[in-house]
């Protein structure tokens, strides 16, 4: 079986903290025999579980970065029971582009999973997580928000598992997260998601969607790194108690009706804000004709009653975009620690 080629520049194993990379070689026009080079902190202490928090899955969205930056200059080995491995910047190449894909190979990493070895740059880089990273972790926290097209109201999330077991236990660890809101999440199609690939390896997994448009502000890194916190406490590996400024609100993503897209192209009029609720047949956005007056826009209907949990962020949008995402409160399954 080929190995992969990516090569930590440190000890993943060995007492205390260090900062180096995760080497992979790249050759390219100007580089010969090149690497990208992928920033990874690894603080190891005392006995206990290994944490691997991740950000940079898509290279413009900043929450995860900043926070996992901070986490990362912060904590002491001394604070911790087990380990933790911070890699802020996943698909690095992405992040240095500010794009949410690769300018290498144009590969969503975010569908690339579990990658191959001997694939291109991106399915290199999904691989080594998928074969040596993930394995290590007891679990994974993996940052994201809406990047430069979509904007969301700050939550974190676990998805709807058919293991009951492993589903409480990620519902555990988002509701320990503490984010303003707690989502259990549908995916359109999970294929290829580094979540689906962490989740069928039996792993305790909480994803976030912290704000969006391409940039962060105070509020949102603010709640990624106290909730990055958090989640180091709640699998024991930090000392303290989770903090909670106000109770969070549960919502769910029940079905796909939760998704509306655009049918055309044109000028996007938003008719309802973030955190909104909406009945049915509502009209949740405008789109007007960005080539001439004079002509009828389309209104999007809300396919069900709901929330508005996400939305289109610029002002021009494609037919088959993601338009509007609605969820449900959803008090009927409180998510409670275990």
């Amino acid at each position: 079986m080929m190995l992969n080629p990516i090569r930590p520049t440190m000890s993943l194993e060995a007492p205390g903290k260090r900062h180096g990379f995760l080497q992979l070689p790249h050759s390219r026009n100007d580089s010969a025999w090149g690497n990208v080079m992928i920033p990874v902190t690894v603080i190891v202490g005392g006995q206990g579980p290994t944490a691997l928090l991740t950000g940079g899955n898509h290279g413009d969205e900043y929450e995860g970065p900043i926070a996992l930056q901070h986490l990362a200059w912060e904590i002491a080995p001394e604070q911790v029971a087990g380990r933790i491995i911070i890699v802020p910047y996943m698909n690095y190449p992405a992040f240095r582009a500010g794009t949410r894909t690769s300018p290498i190979d144009h590969v969503n990493l975010n569908r690339a999973f579990p990658g191959r070895p001997d694939g291109p740059v991106t399915q290199k880089i999904a691989h080594y997580f998928a074969d040596v990273l993930v394995p290590m972790a007891d679990v994974v926290l993996d940052y994201h928000s809406g990047g430069k097209t979509l904007d969301f109201l700050p939550y974190a999330a676990a998805h709807y598992l058919e293991d009951a077991e492993q589903q409480a236990a990620c519902m555990a660890a988002v509701d320990a997260f503490a984010a303003p809101y707690s989502m259990m999440m549908r995916e359109i199609d999970p294929a290829g998601m580094y979540d689906t690939e962490v989740e069928r390896q039996g792993k305790a997994f909480v994803t976030t969607e912290l704000g969006g448009g391409g940039t962060a502000t105070a509020a949102s890194a603010a709640i990624a790194i106290r909730g990055g916190r958090n989640v180091l406490r709640h699998a024991g590996i930090l000392e303290g108690d989770i903090e909670r400024p106000a109770p969070s609100v549960p919502l769910a993503m029940p079905d796909d009706a939760c998704f509306h897209f655009a049918t055309r192209d044109g000028l996007v009029q938003p008719l309802v804000d973030l955190g909104e609720t909406v009945a049915a047949g509502q009209p949740l956005a405008r789109v007007w004709r960005s080539d001439r007056t004079g002509g009828a826009p389309v209104d999007i209907l809300a396919n069900r009653a709901g929330l508005l949990a996400a939305r289109h962020f610029p002002g021009l949008i494609q037919s088959g975009d993601c338009l509007a995402v609605l969820a449900e409160r959803d008090d009927a399954t409180p998510l409670i620690s275990l």
